[in-house]
């Protein structure tokens, strides 16, 4: 028989963790009267913290130089 040891994790730890690595989050959901599909929606998300060596895709890019006519 295999003892496991209970541990305790405080949420803000467990995120911090997560988010370090990584998470995906993928669903589908579909909403359906008499057998007739009305709504299909597809979830897949991936979240993750942002650092110098991962740059957020959000970032405002610079425009490119005005064209002369």
């Amino acid at each position: 028989m295999t003892v496991v040891e209970r541990r305790e994790i405080a949420l803000v730890d467990l995120l911090d963790r997560l988010l370090a690595g990584g998470v995906v989050i993928t669903g589908d959901v579909t909403l359906r009267i008499a057998d007739v599909d009305l709504v299909r929606i597809d979830l897949n998300a991936l979240i993750s913290s942002v650092n110098a060596s991962v740059p957020s895709p959000f970032e405002i890019l610079p425009e490119p130089p005005a064209k002369e006519l």
